[in-house]
């Protein structure tokens, strides 16, 4: 009962920022005045809504695809309705026809972002209706257009003018007491007459949720037909396309009343689709194993040509192999902690890099996603000491290479 009441809340929340969304001023405008026009509907600094298309945008194109639906959706000032809305007949906009074509056009290259692995612009895309949203709920009510606040006045004026005209009954001539003339007249007998019985609608059930499974299905269904050789149905590219299709069934079902089952499939859809970006989830399905791997070989002989985990730490300890010799080796794992500790004396070349963590390799230091150190350094042995290369990869966790 609790969800369907939140997703009813949700649901008028949006309808009510439509009917009141902001309009594109001619002062202050940059390009079409869509931050603009945000920061005057909601009083809040203009500057603030630039950085943060401007930040939107950085990921992965994210904010220019916002901000033309912006320009498509929301009128000038002193239009009556949206570029977009104009273009179906349903009012006037002073944005020309074919500039909102272009602008219509200029979506799909947008929206191609979706379908190049591009989950960082799926995500960009739905922490900006989440903020809209979280911002209209808690100012919506701040600087409404005027034609929403007057409805009610204009009732109250009516309904004044209708009780002030109407007729007294005949045994208040005079009209003395008006506020009683919903009485019956003398003399005569009050028939209570029981109210009809409450009418039970039947809402009907909006068919977006099932058309946009549907089309879901139908996506996953050719990836999985046509995936076997070397085509685009790529397992993260054909979840770009399946939450992108329920990204569009839950703004129709804004509209119509429907689409409220998607929410709860979406979320973590989309989660998984920015975990893939940065992560090869390919990985997972490779050699490896989950636990932990702690290694102290006493020889060259000893070290492995590979350590591999799924998910797991790694504590590769090198410090106890002879001065001499060459040894080259990988460390790798999709999840987890990497450190590997090399002797002093050791002529070091080293590749560490993690697809979202941190990287310390040899007092050189990078962080965030695809954190990458390349480092040669030589050895307090001298020439012809023991050579060690090494190769260390982690897709999400922390990688440490050392002195010992």
């Amino acid at each position: 009962m609790s969800g369907n009441a939140t997703a009813a809340n949700v649901e008028e929340t949006l309808k009510d920022f439509w009917v009141s969304r902001p309009r594109r001023p001619h002062r202050g405008r940059k390009i079409a005045g869509v931050a603009a026009g945000i920061a005057e509907r909601y009083r809040i600094d203009p500057v603030i809504v630039r950085v943060a298309f401007v930040a939107m945008a950085l990921c992965n194109g994210a904010g220019v695809f916002i901000y033309l639906l912006g320009w498509l959706g929301l009128p000038q000032e002193d239009d009556e309705v949206s570029p977009v809305e104009a273009l179906v007949g349903r009012g006037r906009s002073s944005t020309p026809i074919p500039l909102t074509v272009l602008l219509g056009l200029a979506l799909f290259p947008a929206t191609g972002f979706f379908f190049d692995g591009g989950f960082t612009m799926v995500a960009g895309v739905l922490l900006s209706v989440g903020a809209v949203y979280l911002l209209h709920l808690n100012r919506g009510a701040v600087n409404r257009p005027a034609l929403l606040t007057t409805t009610s006045s204009t009732e109250q004026v009516t309904e004044m003018d209708q009780k002030t005209t109407a007729t007294p009954p005949a045994w208040d001539p005079l009209g003395a007491a008006p506020f009683a003339w919903d009485l019956p007249e003398p003399g005569q007998s009050v028939v209570s007459t029981p109210p009809p019985p409450p009418v039970r609608r039947y809402r009907r059930k909006s068919p977006v949720t099932g058309i946009t499974l549907g089309l879901s299905l139908m996506v996953v269904a050719t990836a999985v037909i046509t995936g076997r050789g070397d085509t685009w149905f790529t397992p993260l590219h054909t979840l770009g396309v399946v939450v992108a299709i329920m990204g569009v069934g839950l703004l129709v079902g804004s509209f119509v009343r429907g689409g409220r089952g998607l929410i709860g499939l979406v979320i973590p859809l989309g989660l998984v689709g920015v975990l893939g970006t940065v992560v090869n989830l390919a990985d997972l399905n490779g050699s490896g194993r989950v636990g932990d791997i702690t290694e102290s070989p006493a020889s060259i002989a000893e070290v492995d040509p590979e350590y591999v985990l799924k998910a797991g730490s790694i504590q590769l300890d090198l410090t106890g192999l002879p001065d001499a010799g060459r040894v080259e080796t990988e460390v790798r794992t999709v999840v987890g902690t990497v450190q590997v500790t090399v002797p002093k004396t050791a002529d070091v070349e080293v590749r560490c890099e993690a697809d979202l963590g941190s990287v310390r390799c040899l007092g050189h230091q990078s962080s965030g996603t695809d954190a990458l150190v390349e480092a040669t350094e030589p050895g307090t042995g001298g020439a012809g000491g023991l050579k060690i290369v090494l190769n260390v990869r982690n897709g999400v966790g922390d990688v440490e290479v050392n002195r010992g």
